[in-house]
């Protein structure tokens, strides 16, 4: 798309909200281009994207502005240095004086600057990352997390197959494919406006990253079975789950905020589900989950977290959160797996799962659990899968990572209860 001043003013005003606001990123998105509903699809994608380019690189291009880390500098940074605009391609929005300022950025040697600050991570982060990967394998973990997700649907299987669908999709004019692991998964290219797709209308999709998706088949809930998503939000693992159900037997969507609650309500209605049971909480130990104690099949726990593993959608997280704000949301995990365990009857399947990367919100959680609660024993993730026809093994709890599995960021542990 051609860089216009109006384009990049919109660009820099949004951008300047982003960096001073306390609020989550995509929330001031939505909110600037709710003001700014004379601006397309096209064009809300375009600053987006750039904007958001920014923000999953601000430390190396920071490096690059040398001291000017004004909204206009960083995005003229960006896109010079990230989406490769030339200056001709500048024309429009670029002085003489800048002309002479970006060749400068542009020639700046990112392979000497710090590793921290090459791979655009604070340093707390680098640091724990770089505990659990191999120096080479971080720079390609930290590559793919620089990079746009892609756009994941859910096929709904009360509804429609997934062949059906893509056939459909393409005929559309959509450039759509099957995604690798999940077997209701599709993969998009680009980021094609949906809402008013027949096929979203009708309820035969969902957005869903295919790692989210796959949590729902670790849980294997079945028809007829009690069932707690019992950090539901706005419901995407809630519909999955009712749908592997086949929208028989009883599923709760358990969640302490009314307004994230208030969301599933359209998609619910969208899906044909007749067995969900939304319930907003007070807490994880409120009266309405203790009635349920020793009586359920199947609980999912996708537990709060410091999202690092979705930097790809949300990359202002990674400045957002701090090893205090991690210590903070451990102790909160704990609590929360302890008290949905209560809800598991013998014989009956745990998962604890994250969006996170760090070990203290993943390995530790469940180690900890699991030296508490001796009667969970934990059930190999690639096996559960493999039951299913998904070809996909990372060992006894299933770890996704964008840059070997092309997915958000996820780590999940299934566990048996047994007495």
């Amino acid at each position: 798309m051609r860089v216009t001043p109006p384009l990049f003013h919109h660009a820099q005003a949004l951008l300047g909200e982003l960096l001073r606001s306390p609020f989550a990123a995509d929330q001031v998105v939505a909110a600037y281009f709710r003001q700014h509903r004379e601006l397309g699809h096209g064009e809300r994608g375009f600053v987006a994207e750039l904007v958001f380019a920014v923000l999953r690189r601000k430390r190396s291009l920071s490096a690059r502005c040398t001291g000017d880390l004004s909204s206009r500098r960083l995005l003229l940074a960006a896109l010079a240095c990230v989406q490769g605009m030339n200056r001709r391609q500048l024309a429009e929005v670029l002085s003489e004086s800048e002309s002479k300022w970006l060749a400068q950025a542009k020639a700046v040697r990112v392979e000497d600057l710090p590793p921290a600050v090459r791979l655009d991570l604070p340093d707390w982060l680098y640091g724990e990352l770089l505990a659990g990967f191999a120096a080479d394998e971080l720079e390609r973990l930290a590559a793919a997390l620089n990079q746009p997700a892609p756009l994941d649907l859910r096929v709904n299987p009360l509804k429609a197959g997934r062949d059906e669908v893509l056939q459909k999709l393409l005929e559309s004019g959509l450039a759509a494919s099957p995604c690798p692991y999940s077997p209701l998964g599709i993969r998009l290219a680009g980021k094609p406006a949906l809402a008013r797709h027949p096929l979203f209308i009708d309820g035969c999709i969902e957005v869903q990253d295919e790692g989210s998706q796959l949590l729902g088949f670790l849980l294997q809930p079945r028809r007829g079975q009690m069932v707690a998503d019992f950090c539901a939000g706005a419901g995407g693992k809630t519909l999955l789950l009712g749908a592997l159900m086949r929208s028989q037997g009883r599923l709760y969507a358990f969640d302490v905020a009314e307004r994230r609650l208030a969301k599933l309500k359209p998609r619910l209605a969208r899906s044909g589900l007749s067995n969900v049971h939304p319930v907003r909480i007070e807490s994880e130990r409120d009266a309405r989950v203790g009635r349920l104690a020793g009586k359920l099949d199947r609980v999912l726990v996708d537990a709060p977290c410091s999202g690092l593993g979705t930097l790809r959608r949300n990359p202002d997280l990674k400045w957002r959160q701090s090893p205090a704000s991690v210590v903070e949301l451990a102790a909160k995990q704990a609590a929360i797996l302890a008290a949905a365990a209560s809800l598991v009857k013998p014989g009956g399947r745990l998962v604890y799962a994250t969006c996170s990367l760090l070990e203290e919100e993943n390995d530790r959680i469940v180690d900890g659990f699991l030296a508490q609660h001796p009667q969970f024993v934990t059930c190999p993730a690639g096996q559960i899968l493999q039951q299913q026809d998904i070809a996909l093994d990372t060992g006894e709890r299933l770890r996704l990572l964008p840059h070997r599995h092309a997915t958000d960021g996820f780590f999940a542990t299934a566990m048996e209860r047994r007495q």
